[in-house]
């Protein structure tokens, strides 16, 4: 009997046709894709209700963020790289390390929140004295920092907490309880800013003190819900401090470049936005508007890549690497279909967000321009996302990672536009276009890597062989 040869789209139907797979990646991706849009839409609404005190008030606590932005960076960077570890070692059901992991991390990043809770406390007038001279912003924008610096504790605490249990399946805690936290934001900002409930009119420094308020509280459930419900990283404090020097620096080697990476790629967007800013305020304040849009598109995405990273830094911790490869393949493929869809709903969506936006006619012509260009190139930024965030991350391969999120942005994108921004003196939708110079190269790298298969490394086992002075984390 001969055999039929399918087409390209029965071979692809026939791969992504697997219930298993699906059951698994969208348990933990709709969580997380959720969690992500509640962020950015009530994100939104408290930048909002600061609209209202003025400019000031708006460019005050927007420098002020900027501090914590940095903690951002670090303390993500600590804890996604954490992540890779505890997601294979769950793969080992290897609890004794995941709480050293977890302890380590945990250890690193409330280190940077002091350094950065000193800052705040004592040296804001000079920090904020780099991004402005307006002396009313310093001042306003130095209390406010004061206050708010507090909270920076509590993040460490509750986003080391969140990306570890993330990576071993338990997504709907962390999930739960930062959608609270953020709710509880939004009320609290509304009453302290305003002078509701009979309370006094804070002004800027009645956000500071919702946030402060809000991430103690996320904090402190965060943790208690993780020992009351008996989860895994929920160790001793000597279970999670038992770790000793040749543990932390096999933990450590794979984690320093996911944290280098993080700074890299934050400088390489801020140098875009300079660039743009250059060419005129219409024109960044059109990026600006078409970059918000897209990001509601991304939305979807970050769920998926944080979903795989989840699944296959499981199965790489179980040996089960050809499974690993087949689960970020399917990923990978799905991103590229489902962007293609989003892509085109941007652009028949885009008329109608774009009349909400009450600037001048100029500024809605180069948005529009460029949300063609952002929805025409959405599966190639996706497919990126996946690579990195959802493979090779979860596979260990940081070194490389770091070379193509990091360095491919100094070297070929930020390069590429402001030659083009301030040499040719092209139109400034061709500047945008050549922004995706860097996620065509990216992409080309990225694929020839994740086919080459080299991109697994089994860290689980790398730290599994690290002798420890006392084994005292169990197995419960």
């Amino acid at each position: 009997m001969a055999i039929v040869p399918q087409s390209l789209a029965q071979r692809t139907a026939v791969y992504l046709s697997d219930r298993e797979y699906y059951s698994r990646i969208f348990k933990f991706a709709l969580p997380i894709a959720l969690q992500q849009l509640i962020f950015s839409s009530l994100n939104l609404t408290a930048n909002v209700m600061v609209g209202q005190l003025g400019e000031t008030a708006v460019a005050s606590v927007g420098l002020a963020n900027q501090i914590f932005f940095l903690l951002n960076l670090m303390v993500f960077g600590v804890g996604s790289g954490a992540a890779m570890f505890t997601a294979q070692l769950w793969g080992r059901r290897d609890i004794a390390n995941i709480r050293r992991v977890l302890g380590l991390s945990l250890g690193i990043s409330l280190a940077g929140a002091l350094v950065f809770l000193v800052i705040a406390l004592f040296f804001p007038e000079q920090v904020l004295s780099i991004y402005t001279l307006d002396p009313l912003v310093i001042a306003q924008g130095s209390q406010y920092l004061r206050i708010f610096g507090f909270s920076f504790i509590f993040f460490a605490i509750t986003a080391t907490f969140s990306l570890v249990l993330r990576s071993i399946g338990e997504v709907r805690l962390p999930v739960s309880v930062t959608i609270f936290a953020l709710f509880l934001n939004i009320v609290m900002s509304y009453v302290l800013i305003f002078g509701k409930l009979g309370i006094p009119a804070q002004g800027i420094y009645g956000a500071a003190y919702a946030i402060l308020i809000a991430r103690g509280v996320e904090a402190v459930l965060m943790v208690l819900l993780t020992y009351a419900r008996r989860l895994p990283p929920a160790g001793t404090p000597r279970q999670l401090f038992s770790f000793n020097l040749p543990f932390a620096k096999t933990v450590l080697r794979p984690i320093l470049p996911v944290l280098l990476n993080e700074i890299l790629w934050s400088l390489g967007i801020t140098a875009y936005q300079v660039i743009y800013a250059r060419l005129g305020t219409e024109q960044l304040a059109a990026v600006q508007i078409s970059t918000t849009i897209t990001d509601l598109a991304v939305v979807a995405f970050i769920g998926l890549g944080n979903a795989t990273a989840i699944l296959v830094g499981n199965l790489i911790g179980s040996g089960k690497e050809e499974q690993a490869q087949v689960y970020a393949g399917r990923s990978l493929l799905l991103s590229f279909l489902g962007s293609l869809v989003l892509g085109l709903a941007l652009l028949v969506l885009s008329p109608f967000i774009l009349s909400l936006y009450k600037v001048s006619p100029e500024v809605i012509g180069y948005a529009r321009t460029f949300l063609l260009i952002s929805a025409s190139f959405l599966w190639l930024r996706m497919m990126n996302l996946i690579i990195f965030i959802g493979i090779f991350r979860a596979g260990g391969d940081t070194r490389f990672a770091l070379l193509l999120d990091g360095f491919i942005i100094w070297l070929v994108g930020v390069p590429l536009t402001a030659y083009g921004a301030f040499v040719l003196h092209l139109p400034v939708y061709l500047v945008f276009l050549l922004t995706m110079s860097e996620e065509i190269v990216k992409w080309s790298l990225g694929l020839w890597r994740f086919f080459s298969h080299r991109w697994i490394h089994n860290l689980a086992e790398t730290v599994a062989e690290v002798p420890l002075l006392q084994d005292s984390g169990t197995t419960q």
